[in-house]
Parts: structure tokens; sequence; C-alpha cells
């Protein structure tokens, strides 16, 4: 690995919050603050009333590698800090994004679902230049279409339907409104489906209470298994971490649950880079009871305002923006980042392993039953980099009464 490349490597480690163990990076020294991912997501959970979370954030680094890529001067140089790239050269930080997020979101090698479209939206009156297009594409698989505000109803169900029409129907909505018409959108539109290393029984299905809070609880479809998995017990701060599987071993689903009902915000603290590492750190593979909503969520989120928060200031202003790569003139600054998924989980997988059943590997297995609500991440086991992270609060449902 070239000497560029492997700066590009561990800055994309760094922003995607996972430190590489046991690898020496020579001089280039992995910052104790480069945890940009994580505080999005912090940042995203301040939003008041706001249940579910998803974020991708190999998507969202390879949405701002694009507006690096239609950005001059200091409106570029300040997306390329924001990704702890300020040291690359610009075809260097392309394509290693672009190298990055096929790895992991290969549906061959990974045996996962996951369709990621992504679309630059500029108003009528904008050309989009000829390079910027062709490169937008060859790294970002970025498409590109203008759109006209003036019919605004008629605006957002054209972007709702295009994102409909490339998750499958999976993602039928977006958004409801779009604030500023007047700027670029960014529109990531996703489906993801992980496929268990070992799958679920299809039989193994029923319906139980997920407690949304003590006093609300929704009726969900819940899948069990016993199997063995990384598990790990924090008495100190009164939670469990479970790590599955999915399939082939290239990426795990790592499950953080309270032991019990509560809002989801002491855990939120606590969530960090280093944190996450020390609880991967503790995992002991052992026989667990595992039971999971049987569930699909779709959340979408603009980032516009978050990525604002966390530095990225010119690009979102008018008045500043130099975006003149996009179309060869200053007249774009970026308006809206819609980042929108449809996550499902379901019971399938590989077959499993029947030999260790009825054996002592399973006997008096740990109990992790996820009735209430809990935090998860996607890690990919080749790179360390997080896929997927979220929380699921409300699942889709109905409301269960008590009966006397």
């Amino acid at each position: 690995m070239g000497g560029e490349n492997q700066y590009l490597q561990v800055i994309l480690i760094q922003w995607l919050c996972l430190a590489v163990k046991n690898h020496d990076f020579g001089k280039f020294h992995l910052s104790k603050d480069a945890n940009l991912a994580f505080n999005l997501y912090h940042n995203i959970a301040k939003e008041k009333d706001l249940d579910n979370i998803l974020i991708s954030p190999v998507v969202v680094a390879s949405s701002l590698g694009m507006v690096a890529m239609g950005g001059k001067s200091s409106t570029a140089s300040q997306v390329k800090s924001l990704l702890k790239a300020d040291a690359l050269k610009d075809d260097h930080l392309h394509t290693g994004l672009s190298e990055l997020l096929n790895e992991v979101s290969d549906p061959q090698a990974r045996k996962v679902t996951w369709k990621i479209s992504n679309r630059l939206y500029g108003p009528s009156s904008v050309s989009f230049s000829d390079d910027f297009v062709k490169n937008s594409k060859k790294h970002y698989n970025y498409e590109h279409s203008k759109i006209n505000f003036r019919d605004k109803r008629s605006a957002i169900n054209s972007i709702n339907e295009w994102a409909a029409k490339s998750t499958d129907g999976k993602l039928p909505e977006i958004t409801k409104d779009v604030k500023n018409t007047d700027g670029a959108m960014i529109v990531n539109a996703m489906f993801f489906k992980p496929h268990w290393d070992e799958k679920f029984h299809h039989k193994m299905v029923d319906n139980r209470g997920f407690l949304v809070s003590r006093s609300h609880t929704i009726s969900v479809p819940m899948m069990h298994r016993t199997d063995i998995y990384g598990f790990y017990e924090d008495t100190q701060n009164k939670l469990l971490v479970v790590s599955m599987p999915l399939a082939h071993k290239k990426s795990s689903m790592i499950f953080i649950m309270p032991y019990h009902v509560e809002p989801l915000d002491r855990l939120e603290k606590l969530l960090t880079r280093q944190q996450l590492d020390t609880w991967v750190s503790k995992l002991e593979e052992r026989a667990v009871a595992i039971s999971l909503p049987k569930v699909s969520m779709e959340v979408s989120h603009d980032l516009q305002k978050h990525l604002a928060e966390l530095g990225l200031t010119e690009a979102v202003d008018k008045s500043k923006a130099d975006l003149s790569n996009i179309s060869g003139k200053k007249d774009l600054y970026l308006a809206n980042v819609f980042h929108a998924s449809a996550l499902e989980w379901d019971t399938e997988g590989n077959p499993f392993d029947t030999s260790i059943y009825g054996s002592e590997k399973i006997r008096n297995p740990k109990l992790f039953y996820a009735d209430h609500p809990f935090i998860f991440l996607v890690k990919d086991n080749k790179t360390n980099s997080i896929l997927f992270m979220g929380r699921l609060v409300r699942p889709k449902g109905d409301k269960m009464t008590d009966e006397l």
C-alpha cells in the first residue's frame, strides 16, 4: 500500500470511528477527537420528538466526498477537514472513499442486500458541468437531476417516487416538505437487509410486547434462537452488549441495551468510539438466548443543519458557498441533505449448525431479550468501519392495552 493510500486508510478509519488495533501507521496518529460519526448521531439524538435513528457513516462520508469534489477553495478544504483528510490529494480521497464503499457493500462477497442510490438535485436554472457529472458518478455513483420547486408538491412527490423506485418500494417517503428550495439537494435512499450467519427458524416467531416506555407497549413479531455469540454484561453501566455475525462473517450487528425500560439518553452519553472499543474488547463467545423484533424501519434525516453544527458551515451558507466545480459558477449552496434508509430484520441467513444442539456449549445461556429501546451498529470486520448506527425506540405495530 503506497504512502498516500496508507494515509487514506487511516483518515477513513478515523472518520468512521474505530481505531485499527495492532497496526503501525507510522507518524500519522489517530486523533482522539475523530468521532464525527458519533458526533453526528449525538447531534441527531438532540432533536425533540424523534424516535428511531438510522444513519450510514460510510454513505455520509461518500456524500461529503462528492461535496468536496464540487467545491473550491475554503468550501472544499472545510469538507476535507471534516473528513480529517486535509493532507490528502483530491484524487486519493475520491478513489479511497469509492473503494471503501464498494468493498463494504458488495452484495456477492458480503451476501447482503444493500441498495444505495444517490442523487444530486439542482434548481432548474443550474447547468451541471460534464466533468463533475462524470467524476461524481464514477466515484460516488451519483445521479444528477434538475427540479423545479415552483410546484412544490409535485417536486416533493417526484423525489419520493424516485426514492421508492430505487429501493424497490421499501422507502416510500423521504420527506413531506422541503424548507430550502433555492439550492442543491443531496438525497441518499437506501435499503439494508442483513443476512445472519446462522438464520432464525421461521417457526420460532411469535407476537410479543415491545415496551416503548413503561406505559406504552406495542405488539411486534419477535424471533428467537439460542447460539454462541459475543456477549458482555456491563454491570457498572447496567447494560448488555451482543455481537451477532452476519453472513460470511465479514460484518457483525452489535446490540447495546439497558437492563430495563428507560429513555436512551443515558446510554447515548456513554456511546463514543473509545467506549465501543472497550465493549467490543470485552465480548466473550458464549451461549446466548436472543430474542429480536422481526420488524422493518424507515427513517429519514435532513443532515444539513447537523453537518453545519459539526463544522460544515460554508457549503450550507448561500452567501459563502463556492460549489463552482458543480456548475462552473458560484450559483449553488447545499440546501438539504436527505439521508434516508429502510432497514429490515427478519429470520433469513445461512443454514444453522445443528451439531451444537443438546451439547454443553449451549447450556445455561445468557438472555438477551430485546423488548425495549436499544442502540445498534453494523460494524465491518475487515475495515473496522461502521456501516450503520441507529436506535430502535418505536417499532411499527399496534398499541397493546392491558386486559384486567
